[in-house]
């Protein structure tokens, strides 16, 4: 979580660490939703699905 802040969010670990616990809670949540998607649409992308663009 400490490496997503300081190389995505452009925040100090220990901005993340002052937190209240909602709020970690909140982006760490966030963060795992993202990864998620990231790894759903990366697999779509190997298998050839997903969005194509018409030929013109």
């Amino acid at each position: 979580m400490a490496y997503y802040c300081l190389h995505k969010l452009h925040k100090w670990p220990s901005e993340f660490d002052n937190l209240p616990r909602y709020e970690k809670a909140f982006v760490i949540a966030a963060v795992q939703l993202k990864r998620d998607t990231d790894e759903q649409h990366e697999k779509e992308a190997k298998n050839g699905k997903g969005r194509r663009r018409r030929k013109r």
